[in-house]
């Protein structure tokens, strides 16, 4: 439609009863004659764009698949050839002698296909293109265009997995089963926390819990958080009920999610699998949604709209009358106490399948280690030695370091000067590169070349400090030469497909070792590991964030999780600088129960979530003046709306990352028990003071507020 100067796509969400303007423009052009999402994600869409304070547009724009908003993106077609009747008549056949031996073969093969084949097939099967073209030309053959689907299995990692119910439920598997199928039999909402112990066996009840969803006639939807977990998942999935399923992340070619996404919106499948944007998938008949590793950030969009794919699943879940499982070994501090209030039914797995031990844990301390051998220590004595016994034993290690990169920081020696990004207030990482060093922010991607002198005293005195993996990949490939080393972090694996091949490698046993960040700490299941290193377990612990302690008990549990899941026995070893912090110690017990306990105890202190709800306003200025100012003005705007309703405010004050892309960065929290006041509240500032509205930032239950 023309808007102004310029020709814009739109979306039609409702029909007003009256038009409230005076004059129209004809529109240019109808995309879609026929609603492109279904009335549910419509109303999904709303509800988004209603509890984060997003555009309804950016709302719809997250539900819709690639090209919708223009004709770039089409359906692949294939030309497909059926034996005509002319063709398929013995007595033309017998009397056209004249028929190569090719031809011949070509008018058999298809004459056992009612519905006809793809060229691509028939030239698979030695049929060239140019043989069907001269039946064609004769009458014998006819050929026609049919949509057909990109195919993004083609692709995946797929392994032969036998039917569910051919495997015997544990105890723990049967009774959580019974609980859980009660519930999606009922036909109504309900919400259940699935509780289990990493290698446990969530995944075995999610296949019957589609099966039995199939069998009602409902779909299921299953969210994973990490692109990587999605191949392993799809193939357990298509193994064990078929090929109705499809795939939705970004991962996949445009091609490829336009056709997964039509084949989803005609009814073609009943399970689909896929990351956080998967929520909006147009699915009609949702009998069961399954949200797994619930706790993952990962399902927390950092953009408009800053949407929580887990808590979007359980509203999605209401509206369509589903079973809304939430599965995790460490469940975040909000849907644990869901099911302590009786608002989540709480299901238990807590022993792992074949009643294999877990992992046992070993504490470093990497203070006496720094004392011994000297403040570069990076791989600890009993770490080195525990992969050498690996190594030896032809048994797989995972390491850990969640922070990628070879050094944290560039500094001189003579002068102090530190390497920092000239539009965001962090210092810049050094990276290997071909080229020499390479020094980079991780927000703004800005990136320069290590030199060899002192920018600003020449001294030829640059040193580096801190590690990531990149500098742990080094010291393990000089330590054991003769191992098999990959990495794994999002500088490794920026191709396309690279993490699902190294993921394949590595299960496959073609590698010894694999290091990486949190991304290989998550559902992978690798028989094979025994032991698993965890480098500086604490490096989470000083981000200015109250949940640093809740991320590192999940993740510690999690990477600890991955090993020991065959028929060895398992060991992780934790290297920290702070070994009696309560996060470490119940993460190596894998005590999740007291954990709790002791989290919701400073929670309810510093009355932080889930005790309280909190909204992070971050407003952005071209100084840090401006941005102080506008965010005054913001707070004061607020405080009698703080005053009548039942929030608080704190703040203005700089944000930890005070500049960020060039821009200047001031946040405060509203803090309170009712969210709809505290969104109401600042619908009503936005719309008081609109000049501000593209220079803040809002999110709603955040988890990062830096």
């Amino acid at each position: 439609m023309p808007v102004g100067s310029r020709v814009l796509t739109g979306c039609v969400v409702e029909y007003p009863a009256e038009p409230s303007v005076g004059e129209l423009k004809d529109v240019i052009e109808i995309l879609d004659h026929d609603p492109l999402l279904p009335p549910g994600v419509v109303s999904l869409c709303r509800w988004v764009a209603d509890y984060y304070l997003a555009g309804i547009g950016d709302a719809i724009v997250t539900a819709m698949p690639p090209g919708a908003r223009r004709k770039a993106t089409s359906f692949k077609t294939a030309r497909v050839a059926t034996v005509t009747a002319l063709g398929s008549d013995p007595l033309t056949r017998a009397d056209s002698r004249d028929l190569t031996p090719k031809q011949q073969e070509a008018l058999e093969i298809l004459a056992v296909s009612s519905t006809g084949l793809p060229l691509s097939a028939l030239r698979e099967r030695g049929v060239s293109g140019d043989v069907i073209a001269r039946l064609a030309k004769r009458g014998l053959v006819a050929l026609r265009e049919e949509a057909a689907d990109r195919d993004p299995f083609e692709r995946a990692v797929m392994r032969d997995v036998a039917p569910s119910p051919t495997r015997v439920l544990t105890t723990d598997q049967a009774e959580a089963f019974t609980q859980l199928a009660a519930l999606a039999d009922g036909g109504d909402f309900r919400v259940a926390l699935l509780h289990g112990v990493t290698g446990s066996g969530k995944t075995e009840l999610y296949l019957r819990l589609a099966e039995r969803a199939r069998r009602n006639g409902r779909q299921t939807l299953l969210m994973v958080p990490e692109i990587a977990l999605t191949p392993s998942v799809t193939a357990l999935f298509r193994g064990a009920l078929g090929q109705r399923v499809a795939i939705q992340h970004s991962g996949l070619s445009d091609g490829e999610r336009h056709d997964q996404w039509h084949r989803i919106r005609r009814g073609d499948v009943d399970v689909v699998v896929g990351t956080r944007s998967a929520v909006f998938a147009p699915l009609t008949r949702i009998g069961v949604i399954v949200v797994d590793e619930e706790h993952d950030t990962s399902y927390k969009q950092e953009e408009a709209p800053r949407y929580h794919g887990r808590d979007v699943a359980v509203v999605r879940g209401r509206e369509e009358k589903a079973l809304v499982v939430l599965g995790s070994a460490t469940p975040s501090m909000e849907s644990y106490q869901h099911s302590l209030s009786g608002k989540y039914v709480k299901a238990t797995l807590g022993k792992r399948v074949l009643d294999r031990p877990l992992a046992s844990v070993r504490l470093v301390n990497m203070r006496e280690e720094y004392a011994d051998q000297g403040p570069d220590a990076v791989i600890s004595r009993v770490l080195a030695a525990g992969i050498a016994d690996r190594l030896t034993r032809r048994e797989q290690v995972l390491v850990l370091l969640n922070r990628r990169g070879y050094a944290t920081a560039v500094f001189c020696r003579q002068c102090g000067d530190t390497f920092e990004c000239p539009n965001c207030t962090i210092s810049l990482t050094v990276h290997t590169a071909r080229q020499g060093w390479k020094a980079r922010c991780h927000y703004c991607n800005y990136s320069m070349t290590v030199p060899r002198a002192c920018r600003k005293c020449a001294a030829p005195y640059l040193e580096q400090a801190g590690f990531g993996t990149e500098k742990v990949e080094q010291q393990l490939r000089d330590q054991f030469p003769g191992a098999r080393i990959g990495r794994v972090d999002r500088d490794s694996v920026r191709r396309k497909g690279a993490l699902t091949s190294i993921l394949s490698r590595f299960a496959a046993g073609e590698l010894d070792v694999l290091v990486g960040t949190q991304m290989i700490a998550k559902g992978h299941d690798f028989p094979r590991v025994t032991l698993v290193g965890v480098i500086s377990a604490d490096v989470g612990l000083g981000v200015a964030d109250f949940r640093a302690g809740e991320r590192t008990f999940q993740l510690l549990t999690q990477v600890a999780g991955r090993a020991g899941r065959g028929e060895r026995v398992g060991e992780a070893i934790v290297q920290t600088l702070y070994p009696e912090h309560y996060s470490i110690q119940l993460a190596c017990r894998q005590d999740y129960a007291a954990f709790f306990e002791r989290e919701i105890a400073y929670r309810r202190g510093m009355r932080y979530p889930p005790v309280v709800a909190l909204v992070n306003v971050v407003v952005r200025g071209r100084s840090f003046e401006d941005a102080m100012r506008t965010a005054s003005d913001a707070v004061q705007w607020l405080k009698p709306f703080a005053v009548a309703g039942s929030f608080t405010i704190l703040g203005p004050a700089p944000a930890p990352l005070v500049r960020l892309r060039g821009e200047h960065r001031v946040q405060f929290f509203l803090k309170g028990g009712k969210r709809a006041d505290m969104r109401h509240a600042l619908e009503a500032m936005l719309a008081e003071m609109p000049e501000i509205r593209r220079k803040v930032t809002i999110d709603v239950d955040p988890l990062n507020v830096t």
